[in-house]
């Protein structure tokens, strides 16, 4: 793909991330210590850090996405829903934005591809013709497409935790209908880039160098083979501060993913709303 089709640097991010916002304006009692001597705490980082392996093994699923954003008095909440295959590292999306301030003013879904190293989104607007795509290098954004596409890339999230560095388990409890453990704690963002796969390496490896916490707080659901069912991470984005929840269900659904052809990439500006 040419080079005049890859969008990297500032005024993209500003367009996808910004804009974003403007346009709104299995281990059985996983709490307990384990018999081999190990701390409850350990036992718990270990499941937490093998989340991510065990969504490769599921082959893939269904997800449901919400991401809170808050800047100064303003708060907005953007929704996805779509499918991601763990192995082949790739996933397809239509993300909602809220309605205009006033409450009159529909927007266009954004429908967006995932893609080891890539985020392709179509019914961007801002200039884009309806029947372009837009493309992103996702180690270009600084914050790895962690939140710039409104919809945090699941297995970007999921490995995230293997840069647990510590956590605790909460207790069980249920998410739609599965009974899942509860543990909470906090993942460093370079310690993941570090033992990410090499799909997500260079886009976590950007989000820890342009995050202004390097430490990312959240809450992981696991079931009983090991999978996250839900995860909550917060992020702190320049002067923002933002909540990603995702859902995973529907494991081994089929998910059928066709990358834009480079003819119908978008090579032009695009425009800051």
């Amino acid at each position: 793909m040419g080079q005049q089709h890859r969008r990297t640097g500032g005024a993209v991010v500003t367009a996808a991330a910004v804009g974003l916002m403007a346009v709104a304006t299995g281990c059985s009692g996983g709490g307990a210590a384990a018999d081999d001597g190990r701390s409850a705490s350990e036992d718990a980082v270990d499941v937490v850090r093998d989340s991510a392996d065990a969504l490769v093994r599921a082959g893939s699923s269904k997800a449901r996405t919400s991401m809170e954003m808050a800047s100064g008095g303003t708060r907005v909440t953007i929704r996805g829903h779509g499918s991601y295959d763990f192995r082949r590292q790739v996933g397809r999306f239509v993300v909602v934005l809220p309605k205009d301030p006033a409450g009159d003013d529909e927007h266009r879904p954004i429908t967006e591809l995932m893609a080891s190293g890539a985020l392709y989104m179509k019914n961007r607007g801002a200039g884009v013709p309806a029947d372009k795509w837009v493309r992103i290098d996702t180690a270009s954004l600084s914050d790895g497409n962690l939140v710039t596409g409104g919809a945090t890339d699941p297995l970007a999230a999921a490995e995230l935790l293997r840069g647990v560095s510590k956590a605790s388990y909460v207790g069980e409890t249920a998410v739609a209908g599965v009974t899942v453990r509860h543990y909470r704690g906090t993942a460093d963002l370079p310690s993941a880039a570090k033992s990410a796969s090499e799909g997500q390496r260079r886009a976590l490896g950007a989000a820890a160098k342009g995050f202004s916490k390097g430490g990312v707080p959240f809450d992981a659901y696991v079931d009983e083979q090991g999978r996250l069912r839900k995860l909550r991470q917060h992020f702190s984005v320049a002067n923002a501060e933002v909540a990603s929840t995702t859902l995973l269900y529907d494991f081994g659904v089929r998910v059928d993913v066709r990358l834009p052809a480079s003819e119908d990439i978008f090579a032009g500006k695009i425009a800051e709303k």
